[in-house]
């Protein structure tokens, strides 16, 4: 039901990453890349691409939003017996113009970690705008590899704006702060403890990440804006608890209830993770010649 797949951006890392996971689990797949070959433009296609997606049971879309949004009304003629799958990080207005379009069926996956880390264990969010045979096919072949979440469009724009546009905010907020302080990154390190060991690991993480990337997670999403705000006054909080203890209980105990149910294995994983910064490997420091 699902033997041929297509992968429209299929030479790009999230690409790479679907196109690889489907021919492991034995589907035919096609790689469709404009980046390499301009006349496949899925918005635009000629007629080798447009066959190569009329025989497609699943049609996967790697690419930009404007390209994918543009994309639906073309599938719906070219590809109309197809799923069609979008991987973008932000999904109401997919499901806007799914909701527009003639496609029989579409869900929109959003693969939760970056390609390079590799499918197997990690998990994935799936919005499904139409439901069908081929869309249960679609995400057995994902669930195989990795956790399955699924959400309404709303809800997966708004978890996100928390798990990735927060969390990138305020990691790039320490990292602007850091550097503002001017204190000497060797020593800091050298001296750290463990939650500043853990901070300046995600800071390296993502700052030297694709801007591109990082930048669609805070300008696509529709409630990025309102994590950045909450983000803001947070710190102000922060600063104002500090000239009294019992403010500054109080912060913990609403920044604790924050993690809810999820309180105790949060603690046992950090736990674990600083247990890992514990025993790995001395880090490289700039000794001084005795001589």
């Amino acid at each position: 039901m699902t033997d041929h797949v297509a992968v429209v951006g299929g030479a790009g890392a999230v690409g790479t990453l679907y196109a690889d996971a489907f021919a492991a689990a034995g589907r035919t797949v096609s790689v469709i890349d404009s980046a390499t070959e301009p006349e496949s433009d899925v918005r635009r296609p000629d007629a080798r691409t447009s066959a190569t997606l009329g025989a497609a049971d699943v049609v996967i879309l790697a690419v930009p939003e404007s390209v994918a949004l543009a994309a639906v009304p073309v599938l719906a003629t070219v590809a109309a017996r197809a799923v069609v799958v979008d991987t973008l990080s932000v999904k109401s207005g997919m499901a806007e113009a799914v909701a527009r379009s003639a496609l029989a069926e579409a869900v929109g996956l959003n693969p939760m970690y970056a390609p390079s880390l590799g499918m197997d264990g990690r998990p994935t969010a799936a919005v499904v705008y139409r439901d069908g045979a081929r869309v249960d096919a679609v995400l057995d072949v994902v669930a195989a590899r990795g956790p399955v979440v699924r959400v309404s469009a709303t809800d997966h724009d708004r978890v996100v704006a928390s798990t990735q546009a927060l969390t990138h905010a305020a990691i790039l907020a320490f990292g602007t702060a850091l550097g503002e302080l001017g204190v000497d990154p060797e020593v800091a390190a050298a001296l750290g403890p463990p939650p500043f060991a853990t901070a300046t690991a995600l800071l390296a993480r993502v700052a030297n990440g694709t801007p591109e990337v990082y930048a669609d997670v805070q300008q696509g999403n529709p409630y990025a804006g309102e994590a950045r705000s909450a983000l803001g006054r947070a710190v102000a909080t922060v600063d104002a608890s500090c000239r009294d203890v019992a403010a500054f209980t109080a912060l913990l105990d609403d920044a604790r209830a924050a993690l809810g149910p999820e309180l105790t294995s949060a603690s046992t994983r950090c736990a674990h993770l600083f247990d890992l910064l514990r025993t790995a490997p001395p880090r490289e420091t700039n000794q001084e010649d005795p001589s």
